[in-house]
């Protein structure tokens, strides 16, 4: 039998309710933040170099803040703003992975194409 809270759940020492709040949703929260900011650096409505540096800073910010800080709620936001951030420059290295993937894809069908053609006129 586990001793503590009707449901058997154990409250980590130094949590606080809003910190325990953002902890049960944070990879969710995380996610949904890069999805957004993402977006707009896709569209160019945030320049990709801005994006890239904006995100380094928020990191190695969150980073520090992660080490030095102690309050629960805090470090809730700082791992979603540093996880956010991560996610966020990961988007125009997709971009690229993507184009070039793209662009391979059209080198080879028009590689058979020109088979194709060839192979009709024997």
């Amino acid at each position: 039998m586990v001793f503590g809270s009707p449901q058997g759940a154990v409250i980590e020492h130094g949590s606080s309710r809003s910190g325990r709040w953002l902890r049960a949703r944070r990879t969710r929260i995380a996610l949904w933040i890069a999805v957004i900011e993402g977006l707009l650096v896709a569209v160019h409505v945030i320049p990709w170099v801005a994006g890239i540096l904006a995100a380094a800073l928020v990191v190695v910010l969150a980073f520090w803040v992660l080490r030095n800080v102690h309050s629960d709620t805090v470090h809730q936001l700082a791992w979603i703003a540093g996880v956010s951030q991560a996610f966020v420059a990961l988007v125009p290295i997709l971009v690229i992975v993507i184009g070039t993937l793209a662009l391979i894809a059209v080198a080879v069908l028009a590689l058979v194409a020109l088979a194709a053609l060839f192979a009709d006129r024997a």
